[in-house]
């Protein structure tokens, strides 16, 4: 198996801790942080320091890969970014739990995570260091774009376009067709029966535009 780091040690990271055990591709040398200390502890993995140690951390604790456990997706792009500025030798890889369903002709790019019980239905191409939730049916047709996140209980219709650093809220249903532009915010359990247009927050059922936002804003 090859070796990997995992970045991050929230929550977030604990499931995607739980999916490469359990999916047994992968051996995990330990955690990179920058919120706990070097020396602690989680599920078992030593955090062996922050991601800009990691030239001195390599030299004791050697690894092919990495994945990013990091829950937002503008924080996950800027630790992806300098991991492709500084790291290049270092493989970007996937985590998918083995009870995914996932169809014919799908695609799922670098760095994805996607959780327990997820459904992925034929022709859907995933984007990089996305997350796709427990439970979340995508359906057929779907294109979603890098560092997007879906979250627990989304539902998608088919031929759907959902653009890069979007947030789809907890059970919100995404009907057939709909397209959704890049850097939005849909709250949960939104009904999405009708285009966003990028750069929104949008929640309801059905769904409203209330604001627009910023790249980068918080938002979990």
């Amino acid at each position: 198996m090859k070796k990997i780091f995992v970045i991050g040690s929230s929550g977030h990271a604990k499931v995607v801790i739980d999916i490469i055990e359990q999916a047994g591709k992968y051996e995990i040398v330990g955690l990179l942080s920058r919120d706990q200390a070097a020396g602690e502890f989680v599920y078992g993995y030593e955090i062996l320091g922050k991601e800009v140690e990691l030239s001195t951390i390599l030299k004791t604790n050697p690894a092919e890969g990495f994945i990013i456990a990091v829950g937002d997706n503008a924080t996950r792009a800027k630790v992806a970014d300098f991991f492709v500025e500084n790291y290049p030798q270092l493989e970007v890889v996937s985590a998918i739990h083995p009870s995914t369903i996932i169809g014919r002709d799908v695609k799922i790019s670098a760095g994805t995570v996607v959780m327990a019980g997820a459904v992925i239905n034929p022709s859907t191409l995933i984007g990089k260091h996305c997350i796709i939730n427990t439970r979340a049916a995508i359906d057929h047709d779907n294109v979603i774009g890098d560092f997007t996140s879906i979250a627990p209980g989304v539902t998608t219709g088919g031929d759907c376009t959902i653009g890069e650093f979007c947030a789809i809220g907890i059970g919100a249903t995404v009907l057939h067709g709909i397209q959704i532009g890049e850097q939005t915010v849909i709250g949960a359990n939104a009904l999405v029966n009708k285009d966003i247009p990028p750069f929104s927050v949008a929640y309801g059922t059905p769904v409203k535009v209330i604001r627009q936002r910023k790249a980068g804003e918080r938002y979990l």
